[in-house]
């Protein structure tokens, strides 16, 4: 299935409407590419189980871009800044989005100059505690070496301070730091610079990339 986004609230200060899957109307500034550090530095507390990974954080400059973005996001941690375009060209990026997690790990592959990211799916529609398991083991596996975890979520979640994020038609999400052992995990979301970064609760994260997959 290819991935679109859809946000059942507003994105920008315009309020622009989305129809049939694509935005209604012209890219206003909220959506513009932004260069913004949600995290500008990398933090470790290994007593308390905590990292956070520092990022260059670009928005997404429309609606289909949250794979190249959310890889791209990814990257800027290990100090690499790619164009997004030629990232969702390798990616087979079009205006339906990207079609899964299986072609984004290859290009984080490459870009990183090692196969380590491997694609790992969560076919039900909710994570089990063993897909949770390990969800939270991979993300701080990957954020102790330094690398973000990319994940292909669909549906709403709602992140620790209570703000809900929707998505009923899928999105592509950065995985940046964890704490609390990784209990909690922080995004980086392309979709809207307003919401640049939150943290979530990894047994959330799991039941949104579920039917999905991500890249870890």
């Amino acid at each position: 299935m290819r991935t679109e986004m859809l946000r059942k609230t507003a994105l920008t200060a315009a309020g622009l409407a989305f129809a049939g899957g694509a935005i209604a109307g012209p890219i206003t500034a909220a959506y513009a590419i932004a260069e913004q550090q949600p995290s500008t530095s990398v933090t470790t507390d290994r007593k308390h189980g905590e990292r956070e990974l520092g990022v260059r954080y670009e928005a997404q400059p429309n609606f289909y871009y949250c794979g190249p973005a959310a890889a791209r996001n990814a990257l800027s941690v290990q100090g690499k800044n790619i164009n997004m375009d030629a990232m969702a060209e390798e990616m087979g990026t079009t205006e339906a989005g990207t079609d899964s997690i299986n072609d984004i790990t290859p290009v984080l592959n490459k870009e990183t100059g090692k196969d380590v990211y491997r694609s790992v799916e969560i076919p039900g529609s909710l994570a089990d505690e063993k897909q949770t398991d390990k969800l939270r083991a991979d993300i701080v596996e990957a954020v102790d070496e330094g690398r973000a975890v990319v994940a292909n979520i669909a549906g709403t979640a709602t992140d620790t301070d209570g703000g809900v994020h929707s998505f009923e038609g899928g999105h592509y999400i950065s995985v940046v730091g964890y704490r609390d052992g990784g209990e909690t995990v922080k995004i980086a979301d392309s979709a809207n610079p307003d919401t640049a970064s939150y943290w979530i609760t990894a047994e959330a994260l799991a039941d949104w990339i579920a039917t999905r997959g991500y890249a870890a």
